[in-house]
């Protein structure tokens, strides 16, 4: 049975805290898309992590994590993270990489960084991750395969014909000095002694593990909000961040896929720029980025203060229906414990119109948020494990949330650790 865990909104939802607690009773945890450019904040007995390319299951030992052929593979920060977590106690995870998948190479991420100070005022917010120019790449048919690694004196040769576009473009349109094919390949050849003892075929062993009835977990980056097709265009990512892209980005059967859930915060954030209706400012925003998440609202892996708001059930049930949501997670509700009165935006107003259905970019430029207050229950809710254990204004909360978005929420998380976790 395949099950997947992506976020609803713009990111940052805490799916690395679900997809972690999940990954107790699965065999396989598999990430399908993106790549360095959004991590995953875990926290658990090892200690806090920032992921940005290891599946959340890498802290448990009877899982195997794949890096899928959909996924943007940064091979030195794999390298890097799995360094990281074994110096700190963690036992050496069991990892596959695709020997599909396509490498990020250093020349994306200075591609990444030049457009955006070229585009200064008008950039698309980027992490300078390179992964628009990596994506680029692969739908252009000039990205390098992981396959690609085993013969190295062949690839030079593809080498030399992507460096004599790239160095026109860097020579004429950025002014930056040209790029050498005798440094992209010790790039190439450093990339291949980090990885290529964990490279496989990854669609094959999976279509083997699900033929013997293994538990699967898929692991979105990112949220609807931030799919290229469905999201806020052009303020989104560059890979399909939708529950149904994991069947292309794992290399599994779309029937298998049975179980969806869609990981929403009990408030909204976001790291970036785009549209954001319920967006916050001042200090109302500000004490809300101190108390959020496990050491406040900063972006796993950009550090950037998040952009924080009330809940938007607009966004936040668009954003489950195109997920295709079975359940829904409502993460770090724990934090609106400081509020007396908690706002919910409902409806959208746009050009005197109100409608509760989530609009395309420019419409969303013009939509006010409508409120609904709802009263706050003013203490601490972690530690809590029992649903009919939690204040009254906090299950009506909750319950109103579910029934304006219409999708079941069955998962509540209620503080950082791995056991604050209700389930109903």
């Amino acid at each position: 049975m395949v099950t997947a865990v992506v976020g609803a909104n713009w990111g940052d939802e805490g799916k690395g805290k679900i997809t972690d607690v999940l990954a107790s009773e699965a065999d396989i945890v598999i990430r399908f898309q993106g790549g360095a450019n959004a991590g995953h904040t875990i926290k658990n007995h090892y200690g806090k992590f920032a992921l940005h390319t290891l599946p959340s299951g890498v802290f448990h030992q009877n899982v195997v994590n794949v890096i899928g052929n959909g996924v943007a593979l940064s091979a030195d920060r794999v390298a890097e993270e799995l360094k990281d977590i074994m110096s700190r106690g963690v036992p050496a995870p069991k990892l596959m990489i695709s020997d599909r998948a396509q490498l990020v190479m250093s020349y994306h991420v200075l591609f990444d960084t030049l457009e955006e100070a070229r585009l200064a005022g008008k950039s698309f917010g980027s992490t300078k991750s390179g992964i628009a120019p990596f994506y680029s790449d692969k739908y252009a048919k000039t990205g390098i395969q992981v396959a690609e690694l085993e013969d190295l004196d062949t690839l030079r040769e593809k080498v030399d014909g992507i460096l004599l576009k790239k160095n026109i473009m860097l020579k004429h349109l950025y002014h930056h000095e040209e790029l050498k094919t005798d440094e992209i390949m010790e790039e190439l050849r450093r990339y291949k002694e980090e990885i290529w003892p964990y490279v496989g075929d990854t669609s094959g062993f999976l279509y083997e593990a699900l033929k013997e009835g293994k538990k699967v977990l898929l692991e979105g980056q990112l949220g609807t909000m931030k799919d290229p097709d469905h999201g806020i265009y052009p303020m989104v990512t560059s890979s399909s961040t939708l529950a149904g892209y994991g069947a292309v980005g794992a290399g599994l059967p779309p029937y298998e896929i049975k179980k969806i859930i869609a990981v929403t915060k009990a408030y909204s954030s976001a790291v970036g720029a785009g549209e954001f209706v319920s967006e916050i400012f001042g200090d109302e925003a500000e004490e809300l980025r101190r108390r959020g998440g496990d050491g406040g609202e900063y972006g796993a892996t950009t550090g950037r203060p998040r952009r924080v708001g009330f809940y938007d059930v607009v966004a936040s049930k668009y954003g489950c229906r195109l997920q295709g949501a079975t359940d829904v997670a409502l993460t770090v509700l724990d934090v609106l414990g400081y509020l007396d009165e908690i706002p919910v935006c409902t409806a959208y107003e746009i050009d005197g119109n109100i409608t509760t259905e989530f609009p395309t970019t420019g419409a969303l430029m013009r939509a006010k948020p409508v409120w609904t207050t709802l009263p706050g229950w003013k203490c601490d809710i972690t530690g809590i494990r029992r649903y009919e254990e939690l204040p009254e204004n906090c299950r009506r909360y909750i319950e109103f949330i579910e029934e304006q978005i219409g999708f079941p929420v069955t998962i509540v998380s209620n503080g950082p650790g791995r056991d604050d976790v209700i389930y109903r």
